[in-house]
């Protein structure tokens, strides 16, 4: 304590008085050159992360897209579908309405005299009872032919009624497709012109080199990946994906030879004879969800958290995926990505 106060009864001046000068005068510069902390402008996003987030906003375009086309398809199935037993329908009704109209004619030919007169002037009583009996089944064949062709214009009607509804769900879907490819368009076309703005190294980062590099993955690793996948599907799927390395990215796509995130785990799957959904946000729904740590080769990885993102694992905390129009299919961590969940499909 002693020492304490004999530092407070020295006198301010010397080297400590400079020492105080000289940090207001450092504090007051730093406070005048910045304007005001409080008032700063804030730093623009790193063209690589405004890249990545155009590419991401593009993806999650493309899932609705892909859902949207899914759902197109379906109506147009079902359209064709209703269009064709519409046909038939309309052939039976055509049928109906021949055999109605024979009866209808037959009964006009031979209706113009009451029955009892004409049994009276018959030169055969025998052979008219006959006939008349024959009559009367034809009456009640033409009451069944009457059902008939209601029937079939009650069902004409409800097959068109059914077929308006999914024209209807059709232009629906074509609407909506539309939107999501304008969106798709511009948030590529901003990433291209964000791309074109960066510098070599910075574009470098987001395409992953050439194709030679995307492929560089080799048979040793491959070779691990299908000892250790589950089973002979998923064996299927991972010697697929490995053979696409290096494929263009486009989206849309579900191979052969260029393919988006989703399609090409669909195309993998569907080599191995497994059907898959076409979206993200449906596959990972179309299996047994797995944890991190019991991730197998052929399981599906999925990223962000609008699960926008998928890739098929390999192994080793590695997955094959379609990263974006910039970059090929190749190899890249599992931990490239905010992980959002695992499904083993076969």
């Amino acid at each position: 304590m002693a020492a304490h106060r004999r530092s407070r009864q020295r006198p301010v001046g010397g080297t400590t008085a400079r020492a105080a000068v000289t940090l207001v005068l450092a504090g007051a510069a730093t406070t005048a050159g910045s304007g005001g902390a409080a008032h700063a402008a804030p730093r623009p996003a790193p063209a690589g992360a405004e890249v990545d987030r155009l590419y991401r906003e593009a993806e999650v375009a493309t899932e609705k897209y892909n859902g949207a086309e899914e759902k197109a398809d379906s109506a147009r199935e079902r359209l064709r579908d209703l269009q064709d037993e519409t046909a038939r329908a309309q052939a039976r009704l055509n049928k109906a309405r021949e055999a109605l109209g024979t009866v209808a004619a037959a009964q006009y030919r031979d209706g113009g005299l009451d029955p009892a007169l004409r049994l009276m002037l018959s030169d055969d009583p025998d052979a008219y009872l006959d006939g008349a009996a024959l009559t009367e089944r034809a009456g009640s064949r033409h009451h069944a032919e009457l059902g008939r062709v209601r029937a079939q214009l009650r069902e004409i009607e409800k097959l068109r009624g059914a077929a308006r509804v999914e024209v209807k769900t059709l232009t629906t879907r074509r609407a909506e497709l539309g939107r999501h490819k304008r969106t798709i368009t511009e948030k590529l076309s901003a990433a291209r012109q964000a791309l074109a703005r960066m510098s070599p190294e910075e574009r470098a980062r987001i395409t992953g080199g050439s194709d030679r590099a995307a492929r560089s993955a080799g048979g040793t690793a491959r070779d691990a990946a299908l000892s250790q996948a589950p089973n002979a599907r998923a064996a299927q799927a991972v010697a697929y994906a490995h053979r696409k390395l290096g494929s263009p990215y486009v989206w849309g796509a579900t191979g052969p030879d260029a393919f988006d995130c989703s399609g090409l785990v669909l195309a993998a799957y569907r080599s191995a004879g497994v059907s898959l959904p076409r979206t993200t946000y449906a596959q990972i729904d179309a299996g047994r969800r797995v944890s991190r740590s019991e991730l197998l080769p052929g399981d599906l990885v999925f990223f962000y958290s609008g699960i926008s993102h998928v890739g098929l694992y390999v192994g080793d905390g590695q997955m094959i995926h379609a990263p974006n129009p910039s970059a090929p299919v190749r190899v890249a961590p599992v931990d490239q990505m905010p992980f959002a969940g695992a499904t083993r499909v076969a």
